[in-house]
């Protein structure tokens, strides 16, 4: 049930749109301001497209493109003047908004970052993403963990980017922190199609979470974006689905944070997200709640090693362009 898209809303539900936003091309400060401005434009359309909708969400590369350009001249700034001109657009039109910039670093690489901003012009959510897309993207990976906010109407709202969702600790780290509906923006071109339709599904069902997905749409004249726009119900059936391709389309759903707490406080088959640290609760009190996972006990100890690393062969950008780093991570470049 998504309440046809929206327009019979419930009075505990949240409606969300997923804006396929048009690929665009940006390359110079102009462009990135005539960018902005479109975006600032369908915020509005969103509002009069949807007078229930609480919040709209914009794709990554939303601002930039895909051209991986990390020329200072048309990176972002958290307090400079696109930031705060989604500010005002969520403000004018009273509605919570997610958007995606590339940041300036100063220390190193841009980082890709989301922000969520509520219906007063406040920045509520500020995310790096923690998996750029190697070895195609440049991107610095994020420092910021997954924070988890209170979204509209009190659910508790988190966002991760693209590459991130193919990561299941990415979706079940929001859903520990008290996540209920977890937006996932993308970029992704046509090949993901399938392995974004399924995680996303996996990604809400596997952690009793509502998720909100949305990728770029059309073309940039080299790149073929593919939309599919997907808003997924916490026991993973697909609410609403963008499978026409056709940009600009804003596509919508009712989704009921309050079933989702219902089914994390009732559910006893498939309960995974409490099970997973309660093993066997059946069999043993309170179940097993040691941790018997190699790659999780060898993560936190600095000790990751796959028992194939040495066969692996692409281990850093240089087959899409980009000179091998040498900066570790978490050391900043030297100022010149």
């Amino acid at each position: 049930m998504n309440g046809l898209g929206g327009l019979n809303k419930s009075q505990n539900g949240v409606v969300i749109g997923l804006v396929q936003l048009q690929l665009p091309v940006v390359a110079t400060p102009e462009d990135l301001a005539r960018q902005t401005a479109r975006i600032v434009e369908l915020v509005g359309k969103a509002r009069r497209n949807m007078a229930t909708m609480d919040l709209v969400v914009f794709p990554e590369y939303a601002l930039h493109g895909l051209s991986m350009d990390t020329n200072p001249a048309i990176m972002c700034r958290i307090d400079g003047p696109e930031v705060a001109a989604f500010r005002a657009a969520c403000r004018e039109n009273r509605i919570w908004g997610c958007f995606s910039i590339m940041e300036l670093n100063p220390g190193g690489n841009p980082w890709n970052t989301g922000i969520v901003i509520d219906d007063t012009g406040e920045l509520r959510l500020y995310y790096r993403k923690l998996h750029p897309w190697v070895p195609v993207e440049p991107w610095e990976p994020g420092d910021l963990g997954i924070p988890v906010i209170e979204g509209p109407k009190g659910c508790k709202l988190s966002l991760i980017i693209c590459h991130d969702g193919m990561f299941p600790e990415m979706a079940r780290e929001a859903a520990y922190k008290g996540a209920e509906i977890m937006l996932r923006t993308a970029g992704y071109t046509a090949p993901i199609r399938e392995a974004w339709r399924f995680t996303n599904q996996s990604n809400s069902f596997c952690n009793l979470m509502v998720t909100a997905n949305v990728c770029m749409c059309g073309s940039d004249g080299t790149f073929d974006s593919m939309g599919e726009a997907m808003i997924v119900n916490f026991d993973g059936a697909v609410l609403a689905h963008g499978t026409t391709g056709r940009a600009d389309e804003i596509i919508t759903a009712e989704v009921r944070p309050d079933l989702v707490r219902e089914a994390r406080a009732g559910w006893g088959v498939e309960n995974n997200i409490y099970q997973l640290g309660h093993r066997g609760f059946t069999a043993v009190k309170g179940g097993a709640q040691d941790c018997p996972y190699t790659f999780m006990q060898d993560l936190v100890a600095g000790q990751y090693r796959l028992p194939w690393e040495d066969e692996v062969r692409v281990t850093d950008g240089t087959t899409c362009g980009f000179p091998a780093p040498t900066r570790v991570y978490g050391r900043k470049e030297a100022a010149e």
